[in-house]
């Protein structure tokens, strides 16, 4: 479905050992996918959805995607929000209609995903580049969730251990209202307290290789819950994924198959309560397949870093792992010795615990582009 003129846009990008600088144009005419009942999942990856559109390498996409925060709970979304002094008419429709059908479809978990976008021409072994162009808000106010049995201070924690002191915290959900000061967005936490916006999409993925239970997040066969990240991508919660940034996930099916949600408009590092600012937002995507490229995990690149990801279920192997990857790169693209590699990693790169709230954590290495000469 054809939408409105984004604009042409050349963009140039490089990341991935042995990937040559591509320069696609956009398309002129953007493509549109909205967030209507019927181009959403609810908390997990199927492979074998039909797609809700299918595109070209090098096409340009906006799409638009709901929070999971007053939108999924038991009690309508407008008693819901009204509670927190939402009128009817800031609600989204989109909103109201997934709440009404909720009920009548499969989930196993919390999140809204759009998807899945059928890229043609791509198939397993390639990779997909998801070039980030705009990310912005649809409402005036997002949720967190402070509960003090959630994020780290959850029970089953891997850092909890017994006798630790549950803090008290009778009202764990803090609603947000959102504004624009001095020309920025800023949520208003307190009267005293502005969070500069950063919004990003805290869901980005392909539809799973092969979902098999007891893989994180799989408890019956082909299904993924959409909760712990992995080698597909999924809840990275990577907050470095603004607009003017590139994803690089690795394609497993047919079509690679992308889906995108849990929008935020800001996060801290780590998102230690389990939740960011929960916003519904809506993005626009220049996708690209590159042929014949393997990739294990996700990658990254902003202006002004180069990000690998580590991935697993125990934080100290996420970080061996994204170290792993950075020496990688360094030897790969940067023609280092992998002795100049390891002590590079160590003087002058940052390893950033992402998100380690969702089962399966995320470390990144933070390579600075400033480290490296023009010749």
């Amino acid at each position: 479905m054809k939408q409105r003129t984004w604009g042409v846009i050349a963009l140039t990008a490089c990341l991935i050992p042995g990937l040559p600088a591509v320069t696609v144009e956009a398309q002129t005419d953007e493509l549109f996918v909205p967030s209507r009942p019927e181009n959403v999942v609810m908390g997990w990856f199927p492979i074998n959805r039909p797609p809700v559109l299918t595109i070209q390498s090098g096409d340009t996409v906006r799409i638009d995607t709901l929070s999971h925060r007053g939108t999924t709970q038991d009690e309508d979304p407008i008693t819901f929000l009204g509670a927190f002094g939402v009128e009817p008419d800031e609600i989204l429709q989109d909103v109201l209609d997934f709440w009404a059908s909720k009920s009548d479809r499969p989930t196993t978990g919390g999140h809204v995903i759009t998807g899945p976008i059928y890229i043609d021409g791509a198939e397993p072994g390639d990779i997909l580049e998801v070039r980030i162009l705009d990310v912005t808000t649809r409402v005036p106010y997002g949720m967190n969730s402070a509960a003090p049995t959630s994020g780290v201070f959850a029970d089953d924690y891997p850092g909890a251990r017994p006798g630790d002191t549950p803090f008290d915290i009778p009202n764990p959900l803090h609603f947000l209202r959102s504004t624009t000061i001095n020309d920025r967005e800023v949520a208003l936490f307190a009267d005293d307290i502005h969070v500069p916006l950063a919004p990003f999409m805290g869901v980005m993925a392909v539809a799973p290789e092969n979902p098999t239970v007891g893989q994180p997040g799989v408890t019956e066969p082909g299904v993924q819950r959409s909760g712990p990240p992995g080698p597909f991508g999924g809840n990275i919660d990577v907050r470095d994924l603004t607009a003017g940034t590139t994803l690089y996930l690795p394609v497993f099916h047919q079509g690679a198959q992308f889906y995108v949600g849990d929008p935020h408009s800001a996060q801290g590092q780590g998102e230690v309560s389990g939740t960011a600012i929960e916003h519904s937002l809506t993005g626009v995507f220049t996708f690209v397949v590159h042929k014949e490229r393997s990739l294990p995990v996700p990658s990254a690149e902003t202006p002004t870093h180069y990000i690998m990801m580590g991935i697993d279920l125990d934080l100290d192997r996420a970080l061996r792992l994204a170290t792993r990857d950075v020496v990688t790169f360094l030897v790969e693209e940067k023609g280092l010795t992998p002795h100049k590699a390891y002590s590079l990693a160590s003087v002058a790169v940052d390893f950033v615990i992402a998100e380690a709230v969702d089962r399966t954590q995320v470390v990144t290495g933070m390579i600075p582009k400033s480290l490296f000469l023009d010749p």
